[in-house]
């Protein structure tokens, strides 16, 4: 019961999400074509919303649910892993057609193709949970 309030705020997201048509695979196509703002509206304002509470809570610095005080710690500067790691996340969204988030509520609006979509990226992070070591951190 106390993670019901989880389930509602993503059926909420994912109502959301369905009615913007971010989810729409030719909402993406056109995105990556460059041939429609709505999607770099929509991530755009998702951006500037995140820096603005950001500021917000280190401003003010705002309590978790908790009462604990919410902590950022620095990210570290690094450019090439940051543009690698995002290329290979924006391949992976272009091929699938969903970035993560929306891969499952496209499956809960009945995109079936979703299940190996879901498949590969959880077989995908778990690739990378037995390579973490290894790799250049």
């Amino acid at each position: 019961m106390k993670f019901l309030k989880f389930l509602f705020v993503g059926v909420f997201f994912g109502i959301i999400l369905v009615k913007s048509e971010a989810v729409s695979w030719y909402r993406i196509f056109e995105m990556f074509k460059f041939q429609s703002f709505h999607m770099y509206g929509i991530i755009g304002s998702a951006v500037f919303l995140g820096i603005l509470l950001l500021s917000i809570f280190k401003k003010f610095k705002v309590k978790s649910i908790e009462g604990n005080t919410i902590n950022l710690p620095p990210k570290e500067r690094s450019f090439i892993r940051y543009i690698l790691g995002g290329t290979i996340f924006g391949l992976g969204w272009a091929l699938a057609g969903a970035c993560p988030g929306p891969m499952y509520i496209l499956l809960g609006t009945g995109v079936s193709s979703m299940l190996l979509v879901i498949a590969a990226a959880t077989l995908g992070t778990f690739v990378y949970g037995l390579l973490k070591n290894r790799l250049p951190h």
